[in-house]
């Protein structure tokens, strides 16, 4: 799933090249280059779809070299759900046997080897039982900023659980709760499951996304799948895969895991993991020259220098047009300043 406008990222993040199309780690590569590269152990590269925005269909051909057929446009953007009908429908049609890894295309996972274990694991455990497969990631801090996915104290088959509820992102004593229970994990928006599972799940919960595809399913992989796509993307209700059917479904279940993850929803969640100096300031790109800062994010345009004095707790983003600098505490805030940026122009 590559469809999101990475608002919060601003002003690195614009909407013609979101966050997933940045290189936002200075690793080389871009956020959903970094995903694909995960899989490619997986699954074969050609069994890959990605879904986008029909702005950026060409820029996800430049940065993953795959064929068009391969990338999924979506005309506008309705949350998850959708996304994922077209997407798992798409792939029912090449094989119905189908086992389906749902990811995002913008987050982080730094331990790729205990990714494919989870991977494979889910893969497994989905084509054993009809159920619906969440990973889920041990917490580590009382985070306030993910939603949760509660869990049955007994484990159902070694790391496996049974997903009792889902909570939503949490107030900090909450959030201390669930981290002192034992029994919640970090929801981290990727899923697992058969083709055949899902779309019993559409059917049931969200049949007025599912009968359209259903009932035009030859449509799909024709000359005529776009204008179908334009049309019926009109009538969806605007609604994520987690309320539409994760949060409904009786036979969801969780995968306990500790892989490194990060939904990198957030500067400050950019600033752990990044590398810090000594006075605990990361500069993640560009040329910044600091006096009496500690604790802040530092991103530079490349060949520009700066100095930064007696700052702490900030986040400071430069490009060519914009400058951003606002406390860590506050960016929250970013959207709501970019939404009287865009007023006042």
């Amino acid at each position: 799933m590559a469809g999101g406008v990475g608002s919060r990222f601003w002003p690195l993040s614009r909407e013609n090249k979101p966050k997933q199309f940045l290189d936002i780690l200075g690793s080389g590569e871009t956020l959903i280059q970094q995903t694909f590269n995960r899989f490619k152990n997986l699954c074969l590269p050609e069994n890959i779809l990605v879904v986008t925005s029909d702005e950026h269909k060409n820029i996800v051909r430049e940065q993953l070299g795959i064929a068009p057929e391969r990338i999924l446009t979506e005309p506008f953007r309705k949350n998850t759900a959708p996304c994922i009908a077209y997407g798992s429908y798409k792939i029912f049609k090449e094989n119905k046997n189908a086992f389906i890894t749902v990811s995002p295309a913008d987050h982080i996972i730094s331990e790729t080897s205990v990714f494919e274990k989870v991977i494979n694991t889910g893969f497994e455990f989905a084509s054993s039982d009809n159920s619906i497969v969440t990973i889920g990631i041990k917490p580590d801090k009382p985070e306030t900023g993910f939603g949760y996915i509660q869990s049955e104290k007994m484990s159902y088959k070694g790391d496996i659980f049974k997903v009792k509820s889902f909570r939503e992102k949490p107030d900090l004593p909450t959030a201390e709760f669930f981290l002192r229970s034992g029994d919640f994990f970090w929801n981290s928006g990727i899923f697992i499951w058969s083709a055949k599972t899902i779309l019993k799940a559409f059917d049931d919960y969200l049949p007025d996304i599912s009968a359209p595809f259903r009932e035009n399913i030859k449509v799909l992989g024709s000359d005529t799948e776009e204008s179908f796509i334009k049309s019926t993307y009109s009538t969806f209700r605007n609604i994520s895969i987690d309320y539409g059917i994760i949060e409904k479904a009786d036979n969801v279940f969780v995968i306990s895991a500790d892989m490194g993850w990060s939904d990198l929803g957030t500067w400050s969640s950019l600033y752990s993991h990044s590398k810090s100096d000594s006075t605990s300031n990361a500069i993640v790109r560009g040329n910044a020259h600091t006096f009496d800062c500690s604790n802040n994010l530092i991103s530079i345009t490349p060949g520009k220098s700066v100095i930064l004095q007696g700052l702490t707790d900030y986040i400071v983003v430069e490009t060519d047009d914009a400058l951003l600098v606002i406390k860590k505490q506050d960016e929250q805030n970013i959207k709501n300043y970019l939404e009287a940026l865009n007023k006042e122009k």
